[in-house]
């Protein structure tokens, strides 16, 4: 496939966000729309550089992390943890916790009551005050392209469909589900590209130019 760069004009941000494990959707309109209209020539161009561009059929996209067998990292387990735990919290409330996480908001008025109904596995995540579940778990979702803050209202995104997909696989166990305040939460989560100390908050600046030259070098050398 002959790739043709002055086509793909948002070669840069779009490699860039991906690199550090952020997830596109439409939320970022410009990139989004190019993706999808150069789907192919996105893929084939960062497979050979050794990344596996994903696709979600439910409107974004992701880089597959290079070892897949890895063990999950700590991000990830809070924000599956966190996206259990509010599934919970919302159908005690009456409220679709799908129609929540798939486009809806939780304002950050509801936090203290969250934490407080949870407290015990939220400890299990680390988090024992609203400042370390903002700095922790939402502030994450935000960067990682999961959720929007709009002044105070986290906007929940496509991508939420990653934990979803966990949850919903472990509520299909109620025996699993009932023994979630056990001290152990045997709760799987999704392999999140990127680093999960929040002092560490994307790949190194050296790093993501380094392998942005090479994808354009590539281009330039190879007919994929």
């Amino acid at each position: 496939m002959q790739l043709d760069l002055n086509e793909m004009t948002q070669l840069a941000p779009i490699f860039r966000e991906l690199f550090k494990g952020y997830h596109l959707s439409r939320s970022e309109p410009e990139s989004y729309a190019q993706l999808s209209q150069q789907q192919d020539q996105y893929r084939a161009l960062f497979r050979a550089l050794g990344f596996e561009l994903v696709c979600d059929p439910r409107g974004f996209y992701y880089f597959v992390p290079e070892q897949m067998g890895a063990q999950v990292n700590k991000t990830a387990q809070r924000l599956a943890l966190f996206t259990f735990i509010l599934v919970e919290h919302l159908a005690d409330q009456g409220r679709d916790p799908l129609a929540v996480l798939d486009g809806g908001t939780l304002g950050r008025h509801e936090l203290p009551a969250l934490l407080d109904k949870y407290r015990d596995l939220f400890l299990q995540a680390e988090v024992t005050t609203q400042e370390e579940l903002e700095e922790k778990i939402l502030r994450r979702l935000t960067q990682l392209g999961f959720a929007l803050d709009s002044n105070g209202t986290y906007r929940f995104l496509p991508p939420m469909h990653r934990f979803l997909d966990v949850c919903l696989t472990v509520q299909q166990d109620r025996d699993l589900a009932a023994g979630l305040h056990a001290s152990d939460l045997p709760l799987p989560a999704p392999t999140l590209a990127g680093d999960e100390d929040s002092t560490e908050e994307s790949a190194d600046e050296d790093d993501e130019e380094a392998a942005l030259a090479r994808a354009i070098a590539a281009e330039r050398e190879f007919d994929l």
